[in-house]
C-alpha cells in the first residue's frame, strides 16, 4: 500500500475504512470508496487502528448501458477463488479536504 504524506497526515485524525469494489456487468469498472461503515458482505482486513481497507466484488442483475437513471441496484458476485481478484496494489491519497484512491493487478 501506497500513502501520500497528505493520506499519511490525514490517518491521524481518524479511522477511515476503505472500499475497493470490482464491480462486474457489461464491462468491468474499479472504484475506491471511502464508507463509514464496511458494506456487510465485504471481506475486510484492519491495517492499524486507523485504517481498515475491504474488498467487494459486485454485479447489476443486467446490462442496460442506456436507459438507466441512477445506479443500478447492486448484489455482491459470488466468486469461487476471491484472492485472484484481490488488488496486488493500493495508493491512497487526501487532497483538498477529499480522499481518493486507485488500485491495480
Amino acid at each position: 500500500m501506497r500513502l501520500s504524506r497528505a493520506a499519511q497526515a490525514a490517518l491521524a485524525t481518524g479511522p477511515l475504512v476503505v472500499e475497493i469494489e470490482l464491480y462486474f456487468s457489461c464491462l468491468i469498472r474499479k472504484r475506491v470508496l471511502f464508507t463509514p461503515a464496511p458494506h456487510r458482505d465485504a471481506t475486510c482486513a484492519r491495517l492499524d487502528e486507523c485504517l481498515t481497507v475491504c474488498f467487494r466484488p459486485v454485479m447489476t442483475r443486467q446490462c442496460a448501458v442506456n436507459g438507466v437513471q441512477g445506479s443500478p441496484e447492486l448484489e455482491t458476485f459470488p466468486i469461487r477463488r476471491p484472492e485472484a481478484f484481490l488488488p496486488k496494489w493500493l495508493t491512497l491519497d487526501f487532497r483538498h479536504g477529499n480522499w481518493s484512491g486507485e488500485f491495480g493487478y
